[in-house]
């Protein structure tokens, strides 16, 4: 039986933390969870530039009878996504060892440190919406997105030859979300069957036109009042997300950390003293950055 000792328990803190905090910090993602993430456990640093492989656009051609068969583009396109980001989010807790009893009193630290990072990341990756060039925007500000705005963006991802198998999704704010759960064919059991009924009873739209429907505080808005707000349809391959490992701590620094890693995304947990408040600190970092990968697959729907 191996004996316990402060570094034991130092060690077991900081994993039980990073254990905890990816759960919690995927449960909070929107976009996170909805596009293309990239990860792989190699260090890295802020400025670097990663290749994210994506699937080629490939042309079949006709052969001429006796004529050789030659590959086009057999390789796997880039798409380049500099690591820019290094978000981190930092608390304290006065007396570590009551988490190891006590789980529920680390998560009432930690809660508010892993929905800030949520928060960064979500920002960013809808910030991307104004990069999405190739297909013209639909709808106009001030005005709440209908039917029939939902149907014209469902039809340019067709006409972008987005597979029909990929799945599709419409993210929008607060008050396109109520507009479009207020559409009376899709909020009616009588029109929508269950789709409609939990439209009621739950406030879920759920799937319209081919797209899965979700909100989320941070979608774009740019001018004054009323402001254009910029909610986003897209194809899972339209984003990407690529995250990267942060290095350890260097040695004397008396600081321990830990990495959690989990569905294409990772990060790290760091626990050191702080002399000033007596107490623990736990720093939640993570290294990402994000890009537009395919222009067509996405479009804006202004509201």
């Amino acid at each position: 039986m191996s004996i316990i000792t402060s570094a034991n328990v130092a060690n077991a803190i900081v994993k039980l933390v990073a254990v905890d905090a990816l759960p919690a910090l995927m449960g909070n993602l929107v976009m996170g969870n909805l596009v293309n993430r990239n990860y792989e456990p190699a260090l890295a640093q802020a400025g670097d530039t990663i290749n994210v492989p994506i699937p080629p656009v490939l042309v079949a051609n006709n052969i001429a009878e006796g004529g050789s068969v030659l590959p086009q583009n057999p390789n796997l396109g880039n798409a380049q996504i500099v690591l820019n980001t290094h978000a981190e989010a930092t608390f304290q807790i006065p007396d570590v060892t009551k988490v190891l009893a006590v789980p529920d009193l680390l998560r009432l630290y930690m809660q508010p440190a892993v929905i800030a990072l949520a928060e960064k990341i979500e920002s960013d990756l809808l910030a991307l919406s104004s990069q999405f060039t190739s297909n013209a925007p639909l709808g106009a500000a001030g005005v709440p997105p209908t039917e029939a705005i939902v149907d014209s963006a469902e039809t340019a991802l067709f006409a972008a030859k987005v597979p029909a198998s990929a799945p599709k999704y419409l993210v929008v704010d607060a008050n396109a979300y109520s507009a479009l759960r207020q559409i009376p064919r899709f909020s009616e059991f009588r029109t929508a069957g269950e789709a409609g009924l939990r439209a009621l009873v739950d406030g879920s739209v759920g799937k319209m036109k081919d797209f899965f429907i979700f909100r989320s505080q941070f979608v774009q808005k740019t001018g004054s009042a009323p402001s254009t707000v910029h909610n986003v349809a897209f194809a899972k391959d339209a984003i990407g997300l690529v995250v990267r490992r942060l290095p350890q701590p260097l040695p004397g620094t008396g600081a321990i950390a830990e990495y959690a890693e989990l569905g294409n995304f990772g990060l790290r947990v760091t626990m050191s003293y702080q002399p000033n408040t007596l107490a623990q600190q736990f720093t939640v970092d993570v290294l990402y950055g994000c890009g537009v990968l395919r222009n067509t697959m996405g479009v804006q729907v202004l509201s």
